[in-house]
């Protein structure tokens, strides 16, 4: 069972379209942003499709919105980590502002861990859509808006929601929409088309350069592996910063106080032997 996957794993090369195209297939999504899994709802139910019977669903809130309701989401995905004595640690605090790298590399640890499970073959008895209606506070929020579009689109029977704050709609409302639309909507569209497209691009070029970098970052784990250098100092001091679990500073100093010390005693040992063969000459 994979739960302990370096940064340097090929899941970590994964990208977000292939990330998303696994969720929305294996649970019948329609989800277009990695910020959307923020809640911790999806990743609960990817378990549960793993490991039947472990998650219990019906405390999982797949409408959940404000970071406290999130938060019980990932403590109840925290319980069934306990349970199969993953060790993965939850970041919980940086997962629940749903900012698209932290969220991609969970989903990236997620999808290598149950595709190590069987094999990554899918339960086919297992009904996402059901299990969702079923567990969690979907079913309880009646008539709610704040249940995730994607998750209402893939309503089987694609039941319109309506809300007690809804008002019918008649002539004098369609008829104000007419009035209030035109150009300005028009222009408001166009806009915020072209901002979209911009963020995509955006996004498509950072992870361009994450790839590169990761890439480079993998071929020198390669050659650090390589025998012959396994046990030079400055190879011993780069593995210490490649394979480092917190994102602070204490690895670079580490592989540095390492590098120094292994430097010193070869200085030391190589004082010691000009000694000796200076004590050898004079004899």
């Amino acid at each position: 069972m994979a739960t302990n996957i370096g940064m340097m794993d090929s899941a970590y090369f994964v990208g977000r379209n292939e990330i998303l195209g696994w969720i929305n297939d294996r649970l019948h999504l329609n989800l277009s942003r990695i910020e959307e899994v923020a809640s911790g709802a999806v990743q609960c139910q990817m378990l549960d499709m793993t490991f039947p019977g472990v998650v219990p669903m019906h405390k999982v809130n797949f409408a959940a919105k404000n970071e406290y309701e999130m938060i019980q989401n990932y403590k109840v995905m925290q319980e069934v980590f306990t349970k199969l004595k993953i060790t993965k640690p939850l970041e919980v605090n940086r997962l629940v502002k749903g900012r698209p790298l932290d969220n991609l590399e969970f989903l990236q640890w997620l999808k290598r861990f149950c595709d190590s499970i069987n094999g990554g073959i899918m339960n086919e008895n297992y009904n996402p859509v059901e299990r969702r209606s079923r567990g969690g506070k979907e079913k309880s929020v009646k008539g709610s808006s704040k249940v995730s579009k994607s998750l209402q689109t893939n309503n089987t029977h694609h039941t319109p929601t309506v809300t007690a704050s809804s008002k019918p709609t008649g002539p004098k409302q369609a008829r104000s929409h007419a009035i209030g639309g035109g150009s300005n909507s028009s222009a408001e569209v166009q806009a915020l088309s072209k901002e979209l497209e911009d963020l995509k691009v955006s996004v498509d070029v950072l992870e361009k350069e994450r790839d590169f970098y990761f890439s480079k970052l993998r071929d020198i784990e390669i050659l650090c592996q390589t025998p012959e250098l396994d046990d030079l100092p400055i190879v011993v001091a780069v593995k210490k910063i490649l394979y480092a679990t917190d994102a602070n500073e204490s690895a670079l100093e580490e592989a540095q106080e390492c590098l120094i010390e292994s430097l010193g005693i070869e200085v030391e040992e190589e004082e010691g032997n000009e000694e000796e063969d200076e004590a050898g000459t004079q004899t």
